[in-house]
């Protein structure tokens, strides 16, 4: 098949386009309101942008009032957002926090996880997640779209501090991803966690590379 989005119809029962880019990372998103208001809601276009130093990157598109969402306000308004990792465990909080709600309900007590303080950022981490990156905001990059919810907010944090829990570092030091169960975002409503990994070595020997493919900065 073959169709140009916005042009001509791809004549399936469902807009295909999100299940080709997949799986996407789960941006579970931490802000707190000018007002003091606690917010949480995921983002499954969410990605790490580069590692020296971290930048992360979330985008959002409107509600379905066409607003923007607390989660970009609350950001640019404070500076700062938490990034918690999203687990096969917590799947049914993430869940619950991705519903559109009043700016004044907090979304930590509606998912029922609990709040832990940061040390560098106002906004809380997730307690029960294993991972955590405190992010300063850098900018937002406005991509106009069509109806009510297309346009997009592409929020970009540098990340200033990063919380992993103990146990789930392997005693090599890397992480433990099949203890952790990242989950992930496919297309329609279908998510996956990881359960299975495997290696492969870049192609050459040149330490730099290998070094940067292995996320390892200041070489």
């Amino acid at each position: 098949m073959y169709y140009e989005p916005g042009k001509t119809e791809h004549g399936l029962a469902r807009d295909p386009f999100k299940s080709c880019v997949i799986p996407r990372p789960i941006g579970w998103i931490s802000t707190v309101s000018v007002e003091g208001v606690h917010n949480l809601a995921p983002f499954s276009q969410f990605q790490n942008l580069t590692f020296d130093p971290p930048y992360v990157m979330f985008a959002s598109n409107q509600t379905t009032r066409g607003q923007r969402k607390d989660t970009v306000r609350n950001t640019e308004q404070t500076g700062q957002f938490v990034w918690n990792m999203a687990t096969y465990e917590l799947r049914e909080a993430v869940n619950k926090s991705a519903e559109e709600v009043a700016p004044e309900v907090d979304e930590f007590e509606l998912a029922g996880v609990t709040k832990a303080p940061c040390r560098l950022v106002k906004p809380c981490r997730v307690a029960e997640s294993p991972i955590h990156f405190e992010c300063l905001y850098h900018q937002t990059i406005r991509l106009p779209g069509n109806g009510t919810m297309g346009t997009v907010d592409i929020v970009i944090g540098r990340v200033a501090a990063i919380h992993i829990k103990d146990d789930a570092i392997l005693p090599d030091g890397r992480i433990d991803v099949l203890k952790i169960r990242p989950i992930a975002r496919l297309g329609y409503h279908d998510y996956t966690s990881i359960e299975t990994v495997f290696q492969m070595a870049v192609p050459g020997n040149d330490p730099r590379r290998l070094a940067g493919m292995d996320g390892s900065a200041r070489f």
